[in-house]
C-alpha cells in the first residue's frame, strides 16, 4: 500500500540523515519489529533500554511511510469526544484513555531530552472550536464532562477568539498539547537504538511469516528469513495486510503547509486549533513560521484516486483556512495526501490477536497516532511476557 503521496514538507526540510542496508543474510533475533516510522522507533526505544535484542525492518527507507506524512500534532483529546467515548465504552476506558493521552505527551518530552532530540517539541494549548453555533450544545457539554472528570480547560466565546484571529463562536481551550517534527524524532529514535545494539534494515519486505511452536519465521521478498522469539507489528495502516480481523476504515487525508511567514501570529505561537466538523479540520505552526493545515477527510480507494483529489484539496483547504483565519495571508508552498484510519471507538489496537502466536501489534490509529505509540510503548513488555495490563485490555482486539 502507498500511504502517502511524495512530495511532504518534512523529508524535504530534514533530508536523509541516515541510510541503513537492506538484509543480505538469514537472522536469528529475540525480536522483530516491523515498521520503522515512529511508532517503531518508539517500542524499539522501549525494548532495546530492557536489553533485548531487536531486529527493526521497513519495507521502504525508515520514516518514510505514514511518520513523513503526520502534522504531528500531539492531543490527549481523541476524535471521538470524552462524552461520547464515554457512552460507547464506558466511564473508566473512556477518562483513563484521555488521561493516557495526556500524560502520553510528557513521557514523549522525557524521551526528547533523554535522547537530546533537535525535534522542535514545544507544548501548545489546545483550541477545540466551531463555527457553527448549533454546535455550541455539544462543545459545551463536552466541556462540562471534561471538567467533571478533572481536565484544565477553559470556555472561549466569540470575543476571545477574535482576539486570536479565529472566526469562530465558541471553544474549548485544553491547557496540554504539543507539537514537533515527527520525521526528525523518529531518525533520531533509530540512531539511538542502534548505537545501543539493533540492528536496522531498510528495503526489506516481509512476505510471509510462520508460527512454530516458540518462533516466529519471517520470509523476506529476496527469499532471507528471520527467526525471532517475538514479531511486533507496527506499520500502521499496512498491518491491515496481515489482520484477519477488520478493526479499521481507511481514510486519506489532505495536508497544506505554508511559506514561512516573516511574523507568526499570536495565535500560532501558544496554540493548535481544531473544528468539530465532521471530517474535522486542524491547524498548527512549525518552528520556522509555516502553517500546517490538514482535513477535507475521504474513503480510501486507492492512491492513485487519492492524490489526483490534491489539487481540488489544495483549493478547498485554502478556502477553509482564509474563512478561519481571514487576517492571515496563507501562501501555499507544500501539500500531500497521506492514509490514516479511524476505529469504530477512536481508540487504538494493541497485543496479540491469536494469543497462540508470538505477534503482536501497536496500532495506533486516528488523530492521535503518536500518542498512542507511547501508550504501547509502555504495555508492549507485558504483552510480550503474557503479563496482565489495564491497556492491553481496554485496547485489544476482538473488543
Amino acid at each position: 500500500m502507498k500511504l502517502r503521496s511524495t512530495e511532504t514538507f518534512w523529508p524535504l526540510k530534514n533530508a536523509m540523515k541516515n541510510s541503513y542496508p537492506s538484509i543480505n543474510s538469514d537472522i536469528n533475533t529475540e525480536i522483530l519489529i516491523i515498521g520503522g516510522g515512529i511508532t517503531g522507533a518508539l517500542i524499539a526505544y522501549k525494548l532495546i533500554n530492557e536489553g533485548k535484542k531487536i531486529v527493526l525492518v521497513d519495507r521502504r527507507d525508515v520514516c518514510n511511510g505514514s511518520t513523513a506524512a503526520s502534522t504531528a500534532l500531539l492531543q490527549y483529546e481523541i476524535d471521538i469526544s470524552l462524552h461520547e467515548l464515554i457512552k460507547i465504552r464506558g466511564l473508566e476506558c473512556a477518562v483513563d484513555s484521555y488521561r493516557n493521552g495526556k500524560k502520553a505527551i510528557f513521557d514523549l518530552r522525557n524521551i526528547i531530552d533523554t535522547i537530546k532530540s533537535d525535534c522542535k517539541f514545544e507544548f501548545r494549548k489546545s483550541i477545540y472550536f466551531t463555527s457553527l453555533k448549533k454546535d455550541i450544545p455539544f462543545l459545551k457539554n463536552e466541556f462540562e464532562c471534561r471538567k467533571q472528570h478533572g481536565f484544565d480547560v477553559n470556555w472561549l466565546e466569540k470575543w476571545d477568539l477574535q482576539k486570536l484571529g479565529l472566526n469562530a463562536v465558541a471553544a474549548i481551550e485544553s491547557k496540554t498539547a504539543a507539537v514537533m517534527d515527527p520525521y526528525k524524532l523518529a531518525h533520531d529514535l533509530l540512531e539511538y537504538c542502534q548505537k545501543k545494539g539493533m540492528q536496522i534494515l531498510d528495503r526489506t519486505n516481509i512476505i510471509s511469516i510462520q508460527n512454530l511452536r516458540d518462533k516466529s519465521i519471517a520470509q523476506t521478498e529476496n527469499k532471507f528469513t528471520i527467526f525471532a522469539d517475538h514479531i511486533i507489528h507496527c506499520s500502521g495502516y499496512e498491518s491491515t495486510e496481515t489482520l484477519a480481523e477488520k478493526v479499521v476504515d481507511l481514510k486519506s487525508t489532505f495536508v497544506i503547509t505554508s511559506e514561512s511567514l516573516p511574523v507568526l501570529p499570536t495565535a500560532f505561537k501558544n496554540a493548535v486549533f481544531w473544528d468539530t466538523s465532521s471530517p474535522y479540520l486542524y491547524f498548527r505552526s512549525t518552528s520556522d513560521n509555516r502553517i500546517i493545515m490538514g482535513g477535507g477527510d475521504e474513503e480510501f480507494k486507492d492512491p492513485i484516486k487519492r492524490d489526483k483529489l490534491l489539487p481540488k484539496k489544495e483549493q478547498y483547504l485554502l478556502k477553509q483556512f482564509h474563512k478561519k483565519f481571514p487576517k492571515i495571508d496563507f501562501k501555499l508552498d507544500y501539500s500531500w495526501a497521506g492514509t490514516f484510519g479511524e476505529t469504530q471507538d477512536g481508540l487504538p489496537y494493541f497485543g496479540k490477536p491469536d494469543p497462540k502466536k508470538n505477534e503482536h501489534y501497536v496500532l495506533g490509529f486516528g488523530g492521535n497516532g503518536i500518542t498512542f505509540s507511547v501508550i504501547g510503548m509502555n504495555s508492549i513488555l507485558d504483552s510480550i511476557n503474557d503479563v496482565k495490563n489495564q491497556d492491553l485490555e481496554y485496547y485489544k482486539f476482538g473488543r
